[in-house]
């Protein structure tokens, strides 16, 4: 299959990428990893007349350690966050769920901000951004907004971006020292889209009770979610197994996932709480690591 046609820029600064969603903003497409973009353009699912290339906008592609967050530039290649020492350091739960999107070549080719932007709601690193409280950094020639991530994602592939708007920076808050976290997920095969995916986190005080935590689910509604109810039912409980069934429980209390040829709506919300269980306790086993190594 063959795209519709449209008109290729490749611009080298950031001053002309928004310049030209100013000047097509409905019509334009930008253009990162393509690793989404471009199989939708082949099937002619997406017919942008203006295809906005921003992989040779310079500054857009580094892993900025910034103490209490790291910034990833838009373009940052999945590959190289998956390989970053910072990442593996500072933001865990990224290191986490990077090698189970697709396989290395799409990671190779697959951006941060392109995936964050495409909003796939089966997608990992949309939950990572929820339960992390990543802010996205979106600019246009009116100027820059910073979106927490849970006013960032709108819906199923859509985001409260503007059409003349490029995300052009993602800040992940540095992990607690005394917190584990987890990103597991389900699929068919490993590539797959997951049919049902958690990420968590769990964060214990001094006596060994759980001070905080975090539950996100991805797979079984029209965008990543956080799970209030379930962290409620975390906070100051004493990790081990009914705690993980009780906060599993709620976590599934209110979902409706859909159905499809791989499973119904009643086995994803199974699957979610297996998985919900599984990551709390691989994220409190972490956290119970990191607590006897400091």
């Amino acid at each position: 299959m063959k795209p519709a046609r449209f008109e290729y820029h490749r611009p080298e600064t950031l001053d002309e990428v928004l310049t030209l969603l100013a000047e097509h903003a409905d019509d334009a497409k930008v253009l990162a990893g393509g690793q989404s973009l471009v199989p939708l353009l082949s099937m002619r699912l997406a017919r942008p007349l203006h295809l906005i290339d921003i992989n040779h906008v310079a500054g857009l592609d580094g892993i900025d350690d910034r103490g209490d967050h790291v910034a990833f530039g838009a373009t940052v290649r999945e590959r190289a966050a998956e390989r970053s020492a910072v990442v593996q350091d500072k933001v865990p739960v990224l290191a986490d769920a990077l090698p189970l999107i697709g396989h290395v070549a799409i990671r190779n080719r697959g951006t941060i901000g392109g995936s964050l932007a495409h909003a796939d709601a089966s997608a990992e690193l949309p939950a990572v951004a929820m339960i992390a409280d990543a802010q996205m950094v979106a600019r246009s020639v009116r100027g820059e907004r910073v979106l927490a991530a849970g006013e960032f994602f709108d819906g199923h592939f859509t985001t409260t971006m503007s059409e003349d708007e490029c995300l052009v920076e993602v800040r992940i808050p540095a992990s607690p020292a005394n917190a584990g976290w987890a990103c597991i997920e389900v699929a068919r095969r490993h590539g797959d889209f997951a049919l049902v995916g958690a990420t968590a986190m769990v964060a214990l005080d001094g006596g060994g009770r759980i001070d905080e935590g975090r539950v996100s689910l991805f797979g079984v509604a029209d965008r990543a979610i956080r799970v209030d109810k379930a962290e409620a039912a975390l906070r100051g409980a004493t990790p081990g197994p009914d705690t993980w069934a009780a906060a599993a429980e709620e976590a599934v209390a209110d979902i409706d996932p859909p159905s499809d040829l791989h499973g119904s709506s009643e086995f994803r919300r199974k699957l979610a709480a297996v998985v919900v269980r599984r990551a709390l306790a691989s994220a409190a086993s972490r956290a119970q690591t990191a607590g006897e190594t400091r």
